[in-house]
């Protein structure tokens, strides 16, 4: 293998035993510092914060440094999410008439039936979640909350 190099047999033998560079030991004990701030802040903080985290500690590196080493491990900080619009209220919102006058009750199951839509935000995207009430439960206080009959 020396011989297709073009290197000698000391020669190699003299570099793999040579120690590890110091820059290159600094960057590594870096790099768990980074990682280790980076973990602490539940992966949301960019290069900046964990750069200026390690200017306290007494510790001097770079922006630079941090980012690139942020790069080299895959660290990808969260960003924000741009706001979604997932409801566009209509024009005549406010002349339609409340049908059930804000009063929520009825003497009977299925006299009152009452709706509404919302959206939960997931990882993968918007799931909606559509609710229909049956308004029925006895409108005086009693031991039991629904009807028994």
């Amino acid at each position: 293998m020396c011989e297709l190099v073009g290197v000698s047999k000391s020669g190699y033998y003299n570099w793999l035993g040579r120690p590890e560079a110091a820059t290159k030991v600094r960057r590594r004990k870096l790099a768990l510092l980074v990682e280790s701030k980076f973990k602490a802040s539940d992966m949301t903080y960019g290069y900046r914060r964990p750069a200026a985290a390690l200017k306290r500690k007494g510790t001097v590196v770079s922006p630079d440094t941090v980012r690139s080493i942020m790069r080299e491990k895959g660290l990808k900080a969260a960003q924000p999410r741009r706001k979604v619009r997932t409801t566009i209220p209509a024009d005549d919102i406010d002349t339609r008439p409340d049908l059930v006058d804000r009063d929520f009750t009825a003497e009977a199951p299925g006299l009152k039936w009452v709706g509404d839509i919302t959206y939960i935000r997931t990882w993968v995207g918007f799931v909606y979640l559509a609710t229909v009430l049956d308004c029925c439960y006895p409108r005086k206080s009693s031991a039991t909350p629904w009807p028994t009959t």
